[in-house]
């Protein structure tokens, strides 16, 4: 057995080696090596990274209905395809996010045909889903649901404010879309005019609509970060109720803390918690 002393030594060595040329994307990876900490994974064929991108699209939408973002058959999930950049993986129409499962995903492209699967796409959420993945072919993936904060906050056609350390990760990182506001965007030019507003933002409250999540990097990212903001709408509302004038983050320390800890590599990392629970406690995700 290695003494107390022998592995604070090994400790101080490993810490000296990496601080000399760190590695490291985020200040949350451990800087003592041989823990365990979730790891980006690197694929070696376009389908072990289709398979991947598959399961955690499934993933998010069973986290979406863990946390109550369901509504009827409104809600919709892409991922784009590695191999095929001009489709991209969602979730089923009419199923609900705790049925959705591997078998049931569909494949669609930017004109909203189905070219894998057999349930039919929702509609609502091809014209802006497509619109995005198209104009913007740097994300991957998309969110967007009807929730009750959420909604509650884009009727007010406001951006967050940076009132708390989980709001600044929205800082300067998100958008009010008004063009269609409060209408249902079923003709393809109503998503144009939405994805042309969203522009680098990770984030977009439309006006009487609700709130979309993009991401660059993952659907775990973009999903997190949706999840998140939901939260947040919920917060700001509280605090709007009790008629008292919060404090807000400084503009300066709101940057610093979306930063740190609104990247997309944390989006990621907040994601892979609810993913080993899931994979554990609701394994028919991926029949």
């Amino acid at each position: 057995m290695i003494d107390i002393a022998e592995r604070a030594a090994q400790s101080a060595a490993s810490y000296s080696a990496l601080n000399a040329s760190d590695p490291r994307v985020s200040v949350y990876q451990p800087e003592q090596q041989g823990l365990k900490f979730p790891e980006v994974p690197v694929f070696a064929t376009h389908a072990e990274e289709r398979q991947h991108r598959k399961e955690r699209l499934v993933a998010a939408c069973r986290a979406f209905a863990l946390h109550g973002l369901d509504y009827g058959f409104a809600g919709h999930l892409t991922v784009r395809d590695p191999e095929f950049p001009d489709l991209y993986w969602t979730n089923p129409m009419a199923v609900h996010f705790s049925q959705v499962k591997l078998s049931n995903l569909i494949l669609a492209n930017h004109h909203g045909q189905v070219v894998q699967g057999s349930y039919a796409l929702n509609r609502a959420g091809f014209v802006l889903h497509a619109a995005v993945h198209e104009m913007h072919q740097d994300i991957v993936a998309m969110c967007h649901a009807h929730t009750v904060y959420g909604t509650a906050w884009a009727a007010l056609g406001r951006p967050l404010d940076p009132i708390t350390q989980d709001a600044a990760v929205f800082f300067e990182d998100h958008v009010v879309i008004t063009a269609e506001a409060g209408a249902v965007a079923v003709k393809t030019e109503a998503g144009k005019s939405v994805a042309a507003a969203f522009g680098k933002n990770k984030a977009a409250i439309h006006q009487n609509h609700g709130l979309f999540t993009a991401s660059r990097h993952s659907i775990e990212d973009a999903a997190f970060w949706f999840i998140a903001l939901e939260r947040c709408c919920q917060v700001q509302l509280m605090v709007e109720a009790t008629g008292i004038k919060p404090t807000m983050v400084s503009p300066e320390r709101a940057r610093y803390s979306r930063e740190n800890v609104g990247n997309s590599f944390i989006g990621w990392l907040h994601f892979q918690p609810i993913y080993e629970q899931l994979a554990q406690t609701s394994p028919d995700m991926f029949d």
